[in-house]
């Protein structure tokens, strides 16, 4: 399955993801064939970084 396009709809998606299924983002994006970089930048282009302490963006 796709991530989802939409930023706002991204974000809830991989944090939720990483809230109940993945200890990291590295093993969300190799589990579900993602661009670990890619995530992140387009993650970054709404105000959000990935928090590794969190595990999560905020």
């Amino acid at each position: 399955m796709p991530l989802p396009s939409d930023p706002m709809i991204l974000l809830s998606y991989v944090n939720t993801k990483l809230r109940d299924e993945y200890p990291s983002l590295r093993e969300l994006c190799r589990s579900l064939g993602a661009d670990e970089a890619d995530l992140t930048r387009r993650l970054d282009a709404i105000g959000y970084e990935y928090d590794q302490s969190l595990n999560r963006f905020v």
